[in-house]
């Protein structure tokens, strides 16, 4: 059972401008509503261990750099979505549950877990949303939704660390140069299309479908298993051809989940991921750029294909998909978005058996979010809504290498788990 202790609105500590932001194609091409997260941490014997006042206070100054986040998301008088800065606050909630650490130790996502520690506020308008849930063993969980439309994961992170670094007093100032310029990535006029992007031009899911059951697992990886797939790879490259863990686990994955689907070899399967592209513009985009500044990609393939060369076809697709994008390729991308309904790509829906969907958090400090009483034990998505859908996740420092999290149909998991560890553990020589 879960109590909830309190909700309330935790708005900047200082006035803040008021005023509307655009939001680009970019940010309008994500699902509606927001992603869940959960961070699990140790009890500590600090008497302010995850104050609720500590963190309501230092919320408020941080908010102050990012008053973006205590606004909330409203239509234009012609029912394009924007950001209103009206600093009207953060959502935050406390409840208490039942549980330990040690009741977690088989955690998966779920509708459980998101019911117990995800925000129990649902967004809907709001740009973000937290919640600190007190575990029976003196433990601690913060969940944490942001709104897709509002910004991407990069700033989101940038947040958390901002937000908990003030909170542990490693940094003393919020006065940061939060970049709200969406227009950056504004469509020019007249558009210009010069590259095709068949992940916006042909939307790649089942809509109107309900998602038939599925399961999800967490299938750790150490570096012992990652240094297996990367040399396997390397093997019989072209000199001085080099492969990313990203590249080699999303292959490995790829085929392991076709496999375990039975599907025929003529079958033509699809994989979408998305590209961080803040480096690649010219000139690359400010460091706290807020907004989504992520391009889907498509790469496609038969199922022979994959089987013929284990994991290094999928890896070199994958690879040419990444290289492929530049500043030229996010601008043609934008002004062909500016030509269609851009919102009409913005659901979510089902994927296909031929299709997965891999979302990286590799890059990412999701575990180095530590304000000051430690760092979290484990993070995760709360719940994954599909099947199909693939989430790579650093580990913590101790146990370093990474999780990969996996929803799949109840009848292909098993499957799936044998193939993903036999292949990770033959040997590469």
């Amino acid at each position: 059972m879960m109590e909830l202790l309190e909700s309330t609105l935790v708005a900047p500590a200082d006035s803040t401008p008021h005023h509307r932001i655009w939001l680009s194609n970019l940010d309008l091409t994500q699902s509606s509503g927001g992603s869940p997260l959960v961070f699990f941490y140790r009890p500590n014997s600090d008497p302010s261990f995850f104050s609720p006042d500590k963190l309501k206070s230092s919320l408020s100054q941080v908010l102050v750099s990012f008053y973006p986040l205590a606004g909330r998301v409203v239509a234009d008088p012609g029912g394009r979505p924007e950001l209103n800065c009206s600093g009207k606050g953060v959502p935050f909630v406390t409840a208490r549950v039942d549980f330990s650490l040690s009741d977690l130790k088989d955690f998966v996502p779920s509708p459980e877990m998101r019911r117990f520690f995800g925000p129990q506020s649902v967004l809907i308008n709001e740009p973000l949303i937290v919640q600190i849930t007190y575990l029976k063993c003196g433990g601690a969980v913060l969940g944490v939704a942001v709104h897709h439309a509002a910004t991407d994961g990069r700033f989101f992170y940038d947040f958390l660390q901002t937000w908990s670094n003030f909170t542990n007093g490693t940094i003393n100032f919020t006065s940061l140069q939060v970049n709200i310029d969406r227009t950056i990535l504004k469509a020019r006029s007249p558009p210009i299309i010069l590259s095709y992007n068949a992940e916006y031009t042909d939307f790649p899911f089942v809509s109107n479908k309900i998602s038939e059951p599925f399961t999800t697992a967490i299938l750790p990886l150490d570096e012992n298993q990652l240094n297996n797939l990367r040399t396997r790879l390397s093997k019989g490259a072209t000199s001085g051809t080099r492969f990313s863990t990203f590249q080699a686990v999303v292959s490995h994955v790829w085929r392991c989940i076709c496999i375990a689907r039975d599907l025929p070899p003529n079958e033509e399967v699809q994989l979408a991921f998305a590209v961080d592209f803040r480096n690649l513009m010219v000139p690359p985009l400010p460091k706290f750029y807020f907004g989504n500044a992520v391009t889907r990609i498509r790469v496609n393939s038969t199922v022979a294909k994959l089987m013929s060369d284990p994991i290094k076809h999928g890896a070199e697709k994958i690879k040419v998909a990444i290289n492929q994008v530049d500043d030229e390729y996010v601008r043609s991308l934008v002004d062909y978005l500016e030509t269609i309904e851009v919102q009409n790509l913005s659901r979510r829906s089902c994927l296909p058996k031929t299709k997965i969907c891999v979302i990286s958090w590799l890059g990412l400090p999701v575990c180095d979010v530590d304000f000051g009483w430690g760092k979290p034990v484990f993070m995760s998505r709360a719940q994954m809504y599909g099947t199909g859908f693939v989430y790579l996740i650093r580990r913590s420092e101790a146990e370093g290498g990474i999780n990969v999290i996996v929803s799949l149909e109840v009848d292909c998991m098993d499957r799936f788990k044998q193939l993903f560890y036999e292949q990770t553990m033959r040997s590469a020589i």
